[in-house]
């Protein structure tokens, strides 16, 4: 197997070998023969030579010095590139075929162009424009050429040994199309370099500006400029510089600034460079809202608005609105304003200055309330000793009412957010001067309020004394530090009202029933009013004395006493008394027995009435006479037929007697004459028992029937028959 490989090998060296004998049997091209060799561009020389047959492309060379630059062309002609202008190069051409290439022609001399100059071009003005370049090695000369880029119109030519020229007279805002290029001193032109340059646009005329106050914008306007792109309006001021740019021929310049100069311009722009407006417009804007406002309300109802200048302004209105909305204003070239005001409102105050572009913007808008308005019907609903209540209607502006009663150096006062209030724990029968201050919590309290005087209901009295005089007069006494007050002493009790009235300390009360009791108060009353009542004070009045007194005859001894109830009484003593003595009883009842009585004496009767607290009431009445005494020595004699005689004895003093002869079969009266001291009784029954008595009658014809009594039987044809014993039937 290994030899298998060398053999190979072996065999494929061979034919190698003879493939290469094979290609060099073949011949190289023919040497070509330059023409011409010339430069039209700086960087490149072109070689003309006459086609080489069976060549299939060309060798250019170029040598300059040590520098060679070769190329391979197609054919003739054929260009070197990459040289360096105004150079001279030896050039050489070789034919190619596929069998090489050939010798190098003889050398042909080429020297390139001058370089085109590098032109720098801008328009300094409107209707020129300025063409710069550096230095072309070589070159003894330029030649600048200008005309419009769309071809119309004349072409400029000028030539100079400069590196500047300027075209003017041009047309503003126009394309133009500038071409240079450099000769040497033979005069061969160079490369030329082409631009395009614009010329500026013309400035912008027949500038106007509108001033808008309200949002401090400036409207600017002016004609249209040829060959401008935009346009950008400049306001310039001391202390600001605004513009705005457009496309258009206007424009808006926002966010300007009161109370400020500014010089409008507007500049045109394209791509060439800009023109400015050759005079700029003076704008003067409106002036700035004055400041440092201050309001004073001095004297009241006086309002004074007084500010600070400020710059630009020529005049200034104060605007005065309250907030009922009726507005007032003042115009005025100085820095102050006054208005009249009323009470408690609040104003709204706004201050404007103006100039011939208008009105200032609003500054602050200041507000002031004035003092509230003073309550002008104070009118007391109560007035008492201590206290007092009154009222107002409400008032404009009032938060809060202030009340204060000055007496002296005591001051009593409340606060209270309605028209009303209560001045309590005063003093009595006092003169205070009163005043209702409005309040708010702006202005505080209106000091201007007027006072009022009051005076307070009297002091109470006080009863020091309530006298009985003898004359069942009630005699009140008082003390009191009231000033002219009339004082009424009331007695109120069940049985009605009693009343007397003093200036002084002391008043009497008179025709009050008996038996009753009363409460006695004393009231003071001046103009300010009634005080109240003083403490009251019981009064009892005596015991009503009875109305009637009855005095009866019980026994020759013993007498009653009876009477009606008196009013308010609760025990009585009743007394007789006459020369020979007294008889008296004590008793809460009506009604009293008396013993010890002498028959036929005149008596005095006298009752107290008592009452449960040890009041008397002395009651007097007629006198009394008590009754005769019973006859003594009373006899019984018969009479015929069947009648009787009753025969006694006389007591003291004249009297009247009745006889009565009480039997079962009737009972028989007889009342003797005058002067007589028997009586006779005839036409009697026999057969009966009877009892006889002899009374006393008294003035009044009452028959007393005290007396002792007799007993008789009555049988026919005896001797009369007398018993004091009890009843015996004979």
């Amino acid at each position: 197997m290994a030899g298998g490989q060398v053999k190979c090998l072996s065999v494929i060296g061979f034919s190698l070998i003879c493939l290469k004998m094979v290609a060099s049997t073949k011949t190289a091209p023919k040497i070509p023969t330059i023409d011409q060799a010339y430069s039209k561009l700086s960087n490149s020389i072109t070689v003309e030579w006459a086609t080489v047959p069976g060549a299939t492309g060309y060798l250019l060379t170029a040598r300059d010095g040590n520098a060679v630059i070769e190329t391979v062309v197609a054919s003739s002609p054929g260009t070197v590139t990459g040289l360096k202008a105004a150079t001279l190069y030896q050039i050489t051409i070789r034919s190619i075929s596929p069998a090489g290439r050939s010798q190098a022609s003889p050398p042909k001399q080429a020297k390139t162009v001058l370089a085109a100059p590098i032109l720098q071009v801008s328009s300094p003005s409107p209707d020129s424009i300025l063409v710069q370049w550096e230095t072309v090695y070589m070159a003894t000369g330029f030649s600048v050429s200008i005309m419009r880029a769309n071809g119309l119109g004349r072409i400029w030519k000028e030539n100079t040994t400069n590196t500047s020229l300027t075209f003017t007279s041009l047309d503003a805002g126009t394309l133009y199309t500038i071409k240079a290029y450099a000769w040497n001193a033979s005069g061969t032109p160079g490369d030329d370099s082409t631009c395009n340059q614009r010329t500026g646009p013309r400035a912008p005329a027949n500038i106007q500006v509108s001033f808008d106050s309200g949002s401090l914008e400036a409207y600017v306007s002016w004609a249209p400029t040829e060959g401008a792109f935009n346009y950008t309006v400049m306001a310039l001021s001391d202390s600001s510089r605004l513009s705005c740019s457009t496309t258009f021929s206007s424009c808006t310049i926002s966010s300007l600034q009161c109370g400020t100069e500014y010089l409008i311009s507007v500049l045109a722009t394209n791509d060439a460079g800009s023109s400015r407006s050759i005079s700029a417009v003076t704008l003067r804007t409106v002036a700035c809202a004055p400041g440092k406002v201050t309001i004073q309300e001095d004297p009241p109802g006086h309002l004074s608005v007084v500010w600070s200048s400020v710059h630009l302004g020529d005049y200034y209105v104060a605007f005065v609105k309250n907030d009922n909305g009726l507005e007032v204003h003042c115009n005025t070239s100085l820095t102050q304003c006054n208005f009249l005001s009323e009470c408690g409102f609040t104003y709204f105050i706004s201050v404007f200055a103006y100039n011939k572009a208008g009105q200032s913007p609003l500054g602050d808008v200041f507000n002031y309330t004035t003092a509230p308005c003073c309550p002008g019907d104070i009118n007391p609903v109560l007035v008492s000793s201590d206290r007092v209540e009154i009222v107002w209607s409400p008032v404009r502006g009032a938060e809060l009412y202030e009340t204060k009663a000055v007496d002296g150096f005591s001051v009593v006062e409340c606060n209270d957010t309605v028209p009303a209030c209560t001045l309590s724990a005063l003093e009595c029968d006092t003169k205070y001067n009163i005043t209702v201050y409005s309040f708010s919590e702006v202005r505080g309290s209106n000091t201007s309020c007027t006072s009022r005087f009051i005076t307070t209901a009297p002091c109470s009295p006080e009863i020091k004394n309530v006298s009985k005089d003898a004359f069942s007069m009630i005699n009140v006494y008082w003390r009191s530090t009231n000033d002219e007050a009339t004082y009424t002493v009331t007695a109120q009790g069940e049985k009605g009202l009693h009343r007397c009235s003093s200036t002084g300390e002391s008043c009497t009360l008179w025709g009050l029933p008996c038996g009753s009791v009363f409460s006695v108060t004393a009231v003071a009353e001046t103009p300010a009013g009634r005080s109240l009542p003083s403490y009251s004070v019981p009064l009892e009045t005596v015991p009503c004395c009875p109305a009637s007194l009855t005095v009866t005859q019980v026994t020759q001894s013993v007498i009653n006493v009876s009477w009606t109830v008196g009013t308010g009484a609760q025990t009585y003593v009743t007394a007789l008394e006459s020369q020979t003595g007294q008889s008296k009883c004590h008793t809460h009842q009506n009604h009293c027995l008396l013993g010890c009585i002498t028959c036929g004496i005149n008596y005095a009767v006298a009752l107290k009435a008592i009452s449960a607290t040890g009041l008397t009431a002395d009651c007097g009445y007629q006198s009394y006479s008590s009754s005769s005494c019973c006859p003594l020595g009373v006899k019984l004699y018969r009479l015929v037929p069947n009648g009787i005689r009753i025969y006694w004895q006389a007591s003291r003093g004249s009297a009247n007697y009745s006889t009565d002869l009480y039997g079962s079969k009737g009972i028989f009266t007889c009342a003797p004459s005058a002067g007589l001291s028997f009586c006779d009784i005839t036409e009697i029954p026999c057969g009966d028992v009877y009892t006889v008595m002899v009374s006393p009658v008294a003035e009044t014809g009452l028959k007393l029937t005290f007396c002792p009594k007799k007993i008789y039987s009555g049988r026919t044809n005896y001797d009369p028959l007398f018993k004091t014993s009890p009843q015996l039937n004979l």
